[in-house]
């Protein structure tokens, strides 16, 4: 059985200072190809959700398929979007 393509888009900045890794709001990774290009810090977070979406489960509260989660940086707080591509979707 072949994983799913995950998608992450920046969706929302919170903080009052810019990324430090240069992140803008619209920016988006493909997680197999571009995950190199994300934040560390943001990559931290981001793991365990795209794990529980790659297998199957969800979040509550959440669309199927969906998660969101934020950056740790204080100053920056980012706010990523992680989805489940669909066969046949366009990545970007």
């Amino acid at each position: 059985m072949q994983k799913p393509k995950i998608k992450i888009t920046v969706i929302d900045r919170k903080g009052q200072m810019g990324c430090h890794r240069g992140h803008k709001i619209g920016d988006t990774f493909d997680f197999d190809t571009e995950r190199g290009r994300l934040c560390p810090m943001a990559m931290h977070v981001a793991f365990p959700y795209i794990d529980i979406l790659r297998y199957g489960g969800s979040i509550p509260g959440r669309e199927a398929g969906t998660a969101v989660f934020c950056c740790p940086d204080v100053d920056t707080i980012n706010v990523f979007k992680v989805e489940v591509v669909a066969d046949g979707e366009t990545e970007k």
